[in-house]
């Protein structure tokens, strides 16, 4: 990442380029699999978004109690592990694939696709 300060009304203002994994950027360990959650995280509100389900009902469907769907609503994973969210989309009707492919790097990469939008996106 490289900086470019800006002056604007005598302060400087510093952008820097996103990596493209805001969790890298400020540091967090693990950074690769909160990305992966915070993206599962999402296909879950939208999920329950789009059946117009109620906090309640969907803890019922997915097995937990409502101030914790409140939470994932609001984008907080907390405890939850990759596996978890997982299940919890499969409880909502979705189906999950998993695909393990050669990378070209030393490093691969994880992604999630989502079949709706035929969006790929890369962690």
């Amino acid at each position: 990442m490289t900086g470019k300060s800006l002056r604007k009304n005598k302060s400087t203002l510093r952008i820097t380029a996103s990596s493209g994994n805001v969790f890298a950027d400020l540091g967090f360990p693990n950074a690769d699999q909160e990305l992966l959650k915070a993206r599962l995280t999402l296909q879950i509100y939208r999920s329950i978004k789009g059946r117009k389900l109620t906090q309640a009902q969907a803890g019922e469907i997915l097995g937990i109690k409502q101030p914790h769907v409140s939470n994932l609503m609001r984008g907080q994973s907390g405890a939850f592990s990759v596996e978890r969210l997982m299940d919890f989309l499969t409880a909502l009707g979705h189906d999950i694939d998993i695909a393990v492919t050669p990378s070209r790097k030393e490093h691969g990469k994880m992604s999630v696709s989502v079949a709706e939008t035929m969006k790929r996106t890369a962690i």
